[in-house]
């Protein structure tokens, strides 16, 4: 407990704790890798922009409209991009499936695509269902659970006829790093494109878009970014190749002068060719909300205090739960660690419904793991000591037996 509170004591970020609605302090939350906490500002923007659309109307568009640039040049920010080249739109599958069609396209006579066999569902999903489309083929490499795919083993897989590689910054079950940077410049060497998810990075940990010369990227806004359930996500295009690429669905909102109602579409010159409809108002300003709160805190400090934060976590479960089972199923190296630590146990569904009534959220995953999420900018390391040590006596008194080992359902 003393080293807890020592490391809160240092931590610079600690005043942003107090800027998001906690109703629970009693809870050790452990869950914001899955849904961000309320920030103060979101609730108090929502119900201005309530009173504002009862008020005006139509009239409001105007001003509400710009949230999905104003949003996408915050997030730029934070994943290391440049202003224009990031917007709010759709959901994280939707910009997937849009931003993956555009490559392809734009790489004609190519027919594979190289992916992780273990990468988050709905992305292998939509591969799938676009190779099939297509008659492409999909190359699926092996990672392992609890590690990232490596640079070389994506180099293997690479060659003339690969259009597209598609693969996750940060893995959703173990919370391991890829080599972003050096997967991107062997893709590159092949003369193919590299689109990464980043729902696991995006204000959890630093990406360096712009300087890794990076492709195309999508993400959400609802995990550390706080922008609530629901918010939309976002998508990331280099400059250089917005021009060059087509999405599949066009929609008024990405047509050159959209109110001239044309009979031709003509995608807008920059970043919003990618949109498509119209947008969320509500849940877009709630999304600007939580992007400027983490684009206030800055990226490098957030960053730094998820290594302290999930290496904290480690050294408590080496020491507590090691002994009564667990495996830490994540990288012990703090920088190829998001800010997520996963563990093992062969009983982890129960443990983890046993956690929530002993007053700890985690979540589970498939096939055996519990999640332990530390969202930096409200997460203090004595809410980690709270969390583990409680999970350590449910562990330790066998309370987890009066659960059922079921995991069906929402966790």
């Amino acid at each position: 407990m003393e080293e807890a509170r020592r490391l809160d004591a240092a931590d610079s970020l600690s005043g942003f704790r107090d800027r998001f609605v906690i109703t629970d302090p009693g809870i050790a939350y452990l869950d914001g890798n899955s849904l961000g906490r309320l920030p103060r500002s979101t609730r108090d923007r929502l119900r201005a922009l309530v009173d504002e659309w009862g008020a005006d109307l139509i009239d409001g568009w105007r001003r509400w409209l710009p949230a999905g640039r104003e949003a996408g040049d915050l997030v730029a920010r934070i994943v290391g991009a440049e202003p224009g080249e990031v917007v709010l739109s759709d959901s994280t599958g939707v910009n997937l499936y849009k931003l993956a069609v555009a490559a392809l396209d734009a790489r004609p006579g190519r027919d594979v695509i190289v992916a992780a066999a273990d990468d988050f569902p709905t992305d292998r999903y939509i591969l799938d269902g676009i190779a099939a489309a297509r008659g492409l083929k999909v190359r699926w490499l092996g990672s392992g659970l609890d590690d990232a795919v490596r640079p070389a083993d994506v180099e293997a897989a690479l060659d003339a006829r690969v259009a597209l590689v598609c693969l996750s910054h940060v893995a959703y079950r173990s919370g391991a790093v890829a080599d972003l940077a050096g997967v991107t410049k062997a893709a590159h060497r092949h003369g193919a494109l590299v689109l990464w998810d980043l729902c696991h990075s995006a204000g959890a940990v630093q990406v360096g878009l712009s300087a890794a010369n990076a492709d195309l990227a999508v993400g959400c806004t609802y995990k550390y970014l706080n922008g609530g359930p629901g918010a939309p996500a976002f998508l990331y295009v280099r400059r250089k190749l917005q021009p060059l690429l087509r999405q599949p669905i066009w929609g008024w909102f990405g047509q050159t002068d959209q109110f001239a109602m044309g009979p031709d579409y003509r995608p807008v010159p920059a970043i919003e060719r990618f949109l498509v409809g119209t947008p969320p108002v509500l849940a877009g300003h709630a999304a600007l909300e939580g992007a400027r709160l983490t684009a206030e805190a800055g990226i490098e400090a957030i960053a730094a205090k998820a290594r302290s934060l999930t290496g904290y976590a480690l050294r408590l479960a080496d020491a507590w739960l090691a002994p009564l089972g667990f495996r830490v199923a994540s990288p012990r190296d703090g920088r190829r660690r998001g800010a997520h630590l996963t563990l093992h146990h062969p009983s982890a569904w129960p443990v983890c419904q046993a956690a929530k009534s002993a007053g700890v959220i985690p979540d589970y995953r498939a096939p055996q793991r519990l999640r332990l999420g530390f969202p930096p900018l409200y997460t203090r390391h004595i809410d980690v000591h709270s969390g583990l040590s409680r999970l350590r006596d449910v562990a330790a008194t066998g309370r987890y037996r009066d659960f059922p080992d079921d995991p069906k359902g929402l966790t």
